[in-house]
């Protein structure tokens, strides 16, 4: 299995964090350049009543915190759903080098779905982004939640 499998895994696990809190179970992993983890998030917005409290904030801020700076400089992040408009901003802005991520977000997706703001960044700074990993694992875990919040 490739590290990215791994990653996803993890953030799988996060993604089962969050449904302990009726959030939409979206998991987030960030590692370091050797592959260690760094920082970890669920989605916290219900949790936490905070529209913010996504998954890659909750992780960018954590890995943040385990580094002592906002430069995420050669990490990773491995999110299970592809990152909305807001969390590829501030996966840009903490310099994080690559995005992988399991499900594709045709409807708020920012990296090549709805919006690719990841491809059209004109910072120099470069995001590069993997989509797809894991994506059926990913997709269906969402799938169930939503499924059983319309019953």
């Amino acid at each position: 299995m490739s590290p990215y499998a791994d990653w996803l895994g993890l953030a799988l696990d996060q993604a089962r964090v969050a449904l302990t809190t009726d959030d939409v179970p979206v998991g987030a992993v960030i590692v370091d350049a050797g592959g260690g983890v760094i920082g970890v998030g669920p989605n916290r917005r219900v949790a936490d009543a905070d529209p913010l409290a996504h998954a890659e904030i909750v992780a960018i801020r954590a890995a943040a915190a385990t580094l002592g700076h906002y430069r995420l400089d050669d990490c990773t992040i491995a999110v299970t759903l592809e990152p909305c408009l807001m969390c590829a901003g501030a996966i840009m802005q903490s310099r994080i080098s690559h995005i992988v991520f399991g499900a594709w977000d045709p409807k708020a997706g920012a990296c090549g779905s709805a919006w690719d703001v990841i491809a059209q960044n004109p910072s120099p700074h470069r995001v590069d982004a993997v989509g797809g990993i894991r994506q059926a694992e990913c997709a269906q875990i969402l799938t169930d939640f939503f499924r059983a919040r319309r019953r």
